[in-house]
């Protein structure tokens, strides 16, 4: 039997330790900034019209209700009208997405954003509606007008 050598834990741990920080920076030069699985862009599509559904929840609430002076049916129809025509423009107009014909799937527009675009219409309508109600002089801005 042979003599064992000493091995030095705290040297080897810390060669260890540099080849693998070497390893994670050019991990991290590699990585590109854009994603490129199919997966990850249409999330990246997904999250833009999830907060562009946002703004146009509240916007909507506020130019039907305070400028058009709409509440009741109107204003819902109002807010369905712009639930469901509204993110096809956005999508093909002006953010351009361009989808895959095998792929392609109208709820893929239409189901990001529902929950957050309802309760901002709800909130900002119900805001401005008992808002308008108190102030006696007029109840929309288009009534200004006439």
């Amino acid at each position: 039997m042979g003599r064992r050598k000493k091995i030095d834990i705290k040297k080897k741990r810390k060669k260890l330790i540099k080849e693998k920080k070497k390893e994670l920076q050019k991990q991290s030069i590699q990585v590109e900034k854009r994603p490129t699985k199919t997966f990850d862009l249409r999330l990246e599509k997904e999250t833009k019209l999830y907060w562009i559904r946002a703004l146009t929840g509240a916007l909507s609430a506020f130019v039907g209700r305070l400028i058009f002076g709409l509440f009741g049916w109107f204003l819902f129809v109002w807010m369905l009208a712009w639930w469901f025509i509204f993110p096809f423009i956005v999508s093909f107009n002006i953010l351009k997405h361009e989808y895959d014909k095998e792929e392609w799937n109208y709820k893929n527009i239409i189901m990001p954003g529902i929950g957050i675009f309802f309760f901002l219409f709800m909130i900002v309508g119900v805001f401005l509606h008992t808002l308008l109600s108190f102030v006696p002089i007029f109840s929309s801005v288009f009534e200004l007008f006439l």
